[in-house]
């Protein structure tokens, strides 16, 4: 159903997590390091990557900014560390999910399928979804223009590359300017029921938003924080 790349210097962990896609009909690429990983994945983008974070020849912290130059594609992240600053210098290099070792394959799978939901693949077609008609419409808030049916967002005409997680963040923030959306609000729009997230996730990712929309527009505050309350879109 989706094309994965796999990049973990453990065999055990290639072995277990490749036959329990493969048993839900993804194909699976694997590689062992993380140079020939980063390479595979600029040359043959795959519909969503799971990375190791410690490997050999290049780690995965150093595989995900590289990625994130050039592509938007979903990204999970395995670690056997158990450091809160691994996990957030993860989600602030763009990681749209962390997980760590040892893990559920029952949990990687759900994980795997609703990241594969939320960008769109599965055989999902989400345009032509009734359900999805209101997710998927054009909007526009001043510079601001985000086209959810072609991944496509820009600030006053200048394209901003934002992942899947940051996409549908924005969506939620933007689909109703200056109206306060709490973290909790914010997880439902852009994570499955199953999967759990804690708060400073969805900080990590809103940090990692602005800081791409000054970017283009050093001026940028669009994004509001209200302290202990969530965020909000505030149209100029």
């Amino acid at each position: 159903m989706a094309n994965i790349t796999l990049v973990d210097d453990d065999e055990n962990i290639v072995a277990s997590v490749s036959l329990a896609l493969e048993s839900h009909g993804h194909t699976v690429t694997a590689y062992h390091d993380g140079a020939s990983g980063l390479e595979a994945l600029e040359n043959s983008p795959p519909d969503l990557a799971i990375l190791d974070v410690k490997m050999p020849r290049m780690d995965g912290m150093e595989v995900l900014r590289r990625l994130r130059q050039t592509s938007n594609m979903p990204v999970i992240m395995l670690t056997s560390k158990d450091e809160e600053i691994d996990e957030i210098l993860g989600f602030n290099l763009g990681a749209d999910d962390y997980m760590h070792k040892p893990f559920s394959q029952r949990l990687l799978l759900e994980r795997v399928k609703a990241l594969l939901r939320r960008a769109g693949v599965e055989g999902i077609d989400l345009t032509e979804s009734a359900a999805n008609a209101d997710a998927n419409k054009a909007i526009k808030r001043g510079p601001l223009s985000m086209d959810p049916a072609r991944h496509e967002c820009t600030w006053e005409g200048k394209p901003v590359k934002l992942t899947v997680t940051e996409f549908l963040l924005l969506q939620a923030l933007a689909q109703r300017p200056g109206f306060v959306k709490s973290r909790d609000n914010l997880m439902d729009a852009a994570y499955d029921d199953q999967v759990y997230v804690d708060d400073r996730t969805i900080d990590s990712h809103v940090k990692r938003m602005r800081k791409k929309f000054r970017m283009v527009d050093p001026e940028f505050d669009a994004i509001e924080t209200l302290y202990g309350v969530g965020y909000r879109y505030r149209e100029a």
